[in-house]
């Protein structure tokens, strides 16, 4: 049985705006981000929602808190709320997805799946981004796999992978061998994120975009046909602001 009102850790809750990568890019959002998380990436671009040292900043919020901010901040018109992190997976979540789905919103979620729950099968998109080397994490397959299977088919399941480099691109690939019913997103990594607290820090784009064509390059000229090569919007637009 779910709990009706469990408190969940809650870094922040903005928008709307658009969401900025993966299979919904462009559409308006409300993110809710989750405080804490089990993985540290070396590029991590959130740190303040996952680094034990800015866990003042987040505050257990039951689901009635969490669900009146979501309504305030759309006015009441159902729109996709955007479940993130951190690693949201750690969190009491069904019951806020049950809640909305009652008024009409739809709910996606982000993990890099190494935490399973079986309210994955109540989300209306399930993105799947596990860690290249990059990263310096260690990827549990087994652990995916059984995030695929929680979902039961019900929402739509993709891949979303961050390319840096070569040995990105290459595990990218095995992943899609190994989840090959799953659509492939591809974005390349943003190697200047902030410091937390400093929205202010500069983007290297010209290094990014760069990075992008290489992809494409990579890309097209494998025929790996099946691979959706983005950008991370939000970043082109805003640069390393929060909030947006």
């Amino acid at each position: 049985m779910i709990e009706t009102n469990p408190a969940i850790r809650v870094s922040e809750i903005f928008g709307p705006t658009i969401q900025g990568e993966g299979p919904l890019i462009g559409l308006p959002t409300v993110f809710i981000r989750t405080g804490g998380c089990d993985y540290r990436c070396s590029w991590c671009d959130t740190l303040h929602a996952v680094d034990n040292q800015f866990r003042h900043e987040w505050k257990m919020m039951p689901v009635d808190a969490v669900w009146q901010s979501v309504v305030e901040l759309s006015g009441t018109q159902p729109v996709m709320v955007s479940l993130s992190g951190g690693n949201p997976a750690i969190q009491p979540l069904g019951a806020l997805i049950d809640r909305g789905h009652g008024a009409g919103y739809r709910f996606a979620l982000e993990t890099q799946g190494s935490v399973v729950r079986d309210w994955f099968v109540d989300l209306d998109v399930l993105v799947l981004s596990p860690k290249p080397p990059s990263s310096e994490m260690r990827t549990d397959w087994a652990a995916i796999q059984a995030c695929v299977d929680a979902a039961q088919e019900k929402p739509q399941v993709v891949l979303k992978l961050v390319v840096f480099d070569e040995s990105d691109y290459a595990y990218a690939k095995e992943a899609a061998a190994r989840f090959s019913r799953l659509p492939v997103f591809l974005q390349p990594g943003n190697h200047t994120p902030p410091r937390p607290g400093n929205e202010d820090a500069s983007v290297d784009l010209d290094g990014i975009i760069k990075r992008m064509q290489w992809l494409v390059d990579k890309v097209t000229r494998d025929r790996w046909f099946e691979a959706r090569v983005l950008p991370q919007l939000h970043v082109l637009l805003w640069g390393n602001k929060r909030g947006v």
